[in-house]
Parts: C-alpha cells; structure tokens; sequence
C-alpha cells in the first residue's frame, strides 16, 4: 500500500530548497546540504510529514545537479529516519520515532513543561490580574439567571453584543447589536469567515508576511493564498500592489491586520485604510480587518489611533472585522467577535448550527462584566504598561547580544520582526531549541518558502528572563554560524 498523502513537484520542492540561506562555516558536501534543506522544511512544517518527493531524475533536472547527488541526498535522509522509500511507490518524508510531528502553526508549550525551555514561540501574556478573577466571579453572579435557559446563544449574549456595538459606537462608528456575532475567539471567527466567503478552494489575498496561524487555517480550509507584500519595516501597506491584486487576481475575500500587524508590528494609516476599503468595495472582495492587536498601542494613547477599517465601511458590506479579548486581555479567555452588515451576521449565526453551536456563557459574562464595569480598560492600561517594559528589554537585549539583527521598534502589538544578518531563520529556530530557547523562524509567516532572513520575537518576557532568552539565542546564531551539528553548550543560563 502507498504511504504517501500528497505529494510536491520539483519545481516547487526546488524553489524551497533555494529560498533557504546555506550553513555557514565548514564547507559540506552537496548532498548533505541538499539532505538538510529537506530535513528543515520537513521540521518546519512548510512539507507535510508523509509528503511524495519528486522523483530522483526531475529534483536533479530542477536543481542542476546530478542525479547521483540526489540518489546520495535520499539515501542520507532515509539513514536519518526523514523518508521511507518503496519500489514503485517512490519515496515519501516521514520523521524519526519519538520526533513530535510539526506544525505551520504556532503551539504554545504546554504549561506543565519543566520550565527550562524559554518558550518564545507564542505573543501571549500572562491574565492581568487582579482582573480576571474580579471577572470571573462577576460572570458568576451573574450565572444563576442564564442557567434558567437552555444555554445556546448562536449569535452570542444579547448584553455582550450590545457592549460591543456600543464600544465600537464610542469609536465613531455607529453600530447596532444586529451587526455583531459573539465567537470563540478570533480563530473562531476566522474559520466561520472563511467557510462563509472562501469554501472550496477560493483565492484569499493576504498580507506577506501574515499570522501564521490564520495562514494555516487558510490552507487547512482549502483555500488559495495571493500573497501582497508589506512595505519595508513599519511602512505597511504597498497600495500600488494590493490594487493590483485585487484588480487582477480578484479574490473572494482579503485578509489584512491594520493595527499592529503581526508580526511586523506596522499601523497602517488613515488614507492607507481608506484606500485599501475603496480598492476592495471596488474589485468585490470582503475585506477582514483583523483588530485583535489594535488595543495594545504602547506609544501614544488609544486616542492617537487612526479609525478602525469599518469607519470607511460602516454598514458592513466589505469591511468584515474580527477582534477579540486573547491579546489584548488574555488567551485563556476564549472569546471574540466578528462585526459586519446584519445579512453577513445572520448568514455566519445559521452556519454555527454545523460547526460550534455556540460561545460559553460563563466567558461572555466576564467579558461583559469587564466593559460594563470599566475593569476592562483598566486591565487594558496594565497589559500596555507591561508589554511596553518587555518590549524595551527585549529590545535592549537584543541591540546587546545580537548587534548584526536588525529592526524597527513598533508603537504597540506584541512582536519584533527581526532580519537575522543573512542566517537562515530555520536554523536559529531548529538551533535555539537545543539552547533552550524557542522562537519561530520566518517562513512559518509567509507563502511557499518566503521570508527565510527573518524570525518574529515577541516581547512576552521581562528582565532578566528576556537578557537569558537572548543571551541563548545569541548562543544558537554562533553555533548555526559555526556549521555544528549537536550544541556546544549545555542549556542553562548564558549570562556571566
């Protein structure tokens, strides 16, 4: 029986191969490289685990080696446990026995791990206390009269939505109850968009680069991604491009994060979201604004904030926008929103009879209780205060350990999008995990194989926790630099 699921051509398997930065250091033979570029993007995630490779005769025709390379390539990553073979069924990736098989997304370490790996791989900040529990036993007061009822809210708590029309309402768009769906968090509400707008294979064009989870759900859903490149640093948005690609590509549906984006942490401008809304009305496409960040402004108030995407389209016709309490309040509280003309909202509510049924009650009440009550923005002002001292040391660790990284400092979100000075993000991210560091690498950001210079670092750690996290990433860059195979040193504190 064939083992194998999907499969990768050549071609494509050869412009992976080539967007990869090589070793530096000792030299290595060819199909050694070649071996371990296969066994990275294997690692990575970006090929599937029990993926067909090409065959040994197109990889070479593709690549401009020769065919005894890659015969020897193979061989090597069947040695290593990366790839089965069978005679005329071709051969297959697969990983070693006991390796976790990887993911495109992003998965936080699970909180019983030992603690000796400094977990970087997820924006995610601890619960602003004292508010949370306030929250909770504010929601539980309130529990007594909603267990009297069935419990299934599809379209969420009426005084939840009414809090969160009326907060967009304050922000200078009005906004009735009718146009807002309580969800399970933003990744709720993107999976019921996207199975709305773009089931069955539909183009969605996206920022490049993105957040990697929403690009996994993307692909998982079938759909294919247009990617539209950003601007260089923390300039945003390139108009010119994203007009053609909607004129030209006319996608089904955009996705776009204005406010922070993650992970490049650029804010998009007034005139540049007036702009995109126009662009999209025009070529057809809903366009989601993603505003899961737009909270966590750490330079300038909420007030110097430029208008939501749904001020250029108050009825909710193109704008379809999501936000959600994760980032700006705490992950653990799993609820979100999705705010769009009330035709779209209904249409998302019929849909949830199929997929979730519903949001707890119990987290709807402690959100609401948080806005009625103003504990809301005061736990939002402490989340600020503590993201803008992680920022800083980061920051500051960084410009010290790895003065050859390069990046822009953003004005709010949770993340740096660092350039790596010409090493392959893959390798520091594969290296970092042996100095007990773990830090994404750039293409889990970006479409088939892109943005390989660079890793994300979110600033989710503070002091001395953030000087040990780069002091072993430091470690991890000399060690890649240096060609090793195994670590050269043993994980623990690096710092003198």
């Amino acid at each position: 029986m064939v083992q194998w699921t999907s499969a990768i051509g050549a071609v494509q398997l050869a412009r992976l191969l080539r967007s990869q930065q090589p070793p530096a250091g000792r030299k290595v033979a060819a199909y050694r490289a070649l071996a371990d570029g296969v066994r990275l993007l294997v690692l990575e995630g970006r090929i599937p685990v029990a993926t067909r490779l090409p065959a040994e005769r197109e990889l070479a025709l593709a690549l401009s080696v020769s065919r005894t390379t890659i015969a020897a390539a193979y061989e090597y990553l069947r040695a290593a446990g990366f790839l089965e073979s069978r005679r005329g069924a071709g051969s297959w990736t697969s990983l070693p026995a006991g390796h976790p098989l990887p993911t495109r997304g992003l998965e936080p370490l699970p909180p019983e791990s030992d603690g000796s790996m400094i977990d970087l791989g997820c924006a995610a900040l601890p619960a602003p206390e004292p508010w949370l529990t306030r929250a909770m036993h504010g929601a539980l007061d309130q529990l007594p009269l909603y267990a009297r009822t069935h419990g299934d809210y599809p379209a969420g708590l009426p005084a939840l939505r009414e809090a969160v029309a009326a907060r967009y309402t304050a922000r200078g768009v009005p906004t009735m109850p009718e146009q807002i769906m309580i969800t399970t968090g933003a990744m709720g509400a993107m999976a019921a968009l996207i199975r709305l707008f773009a089931g069955g294979g539909e183009r969605i064009a996206v920022d490049s680069p993105s957040y990697a989870n929403i690009l996994q759900l993307m692909r998982e859903e079938g759909a294919r991604l247009v990617p539209v490149a950003m601007g260089e640093g923390l300039a945003g948005w390139e108009l010119p491009v994203w007009r053609r690609i909607l004129r030209d590509a006319a996608p089904r549906l955009a996705y776009v994060i204005a406010d922070f984006h993650n992970p490049t942490g650029a804010l998009a401008g007034a005139e540049q979201r007036r702009a995109l809304v126009e662009a999209a009305r025009s070529a057809g496409t809903a366009l989601i604004a993603d505003e899961t960040m737009m909270e966590i402004s750490l330079d300038g108030g909420p007030q110097e904030m430029p208008p939501p995407m749904c001020a250029f389209d108050p009825g909710g016709s193109t704008v379809v926008t999501v936000g959600s309490a994760s980032k700006a309040f705490w992950a653990g509280l799993r609820i979100g929103w999705v705010r769009a003309a009330p035709e779209i909202i209904r249409s998302l509510v019929s849909a949830r009879a199929y997929a979730d049924l519903g949001t707890p009650v119990l987290e709807q009440l402690a959100v609401g209780w948080l806005l009625e009550t103003g504990g809301w923005d005061e736990a939002v002002a402490l989340r600020r205060e503590q993201a803008r001292a992680n920022r800083d040391a980061i920051a500051g660790a960084l410009r010290t350990h790895l003065p050859q990284w390069r990046f822009e400092l953003p004005r709010g979100g949770l993340t740096l999008w660092v350039r790596t000075g010409g090493q392959s993000g893959s390798r520091i991210a594969e290296a970092g995990e042996r100095f007990g560091v773990r830090i994404p690498s750039g293409p889990r950001f970006g479409v088939d194989g892109a943005f390989e210079g660079f890793v994300r670092v979110p600033f989710i750690v503070d002091g001395a926790v953030a000087q040990e996290a780069v002091a072993r990433l430091a470690a991890a860059v000399r060690f890649v630099a240096e060609g090793g195979t195994s670590p050269a040193e043993p994980v623990g504190s690096l710092i003198a």
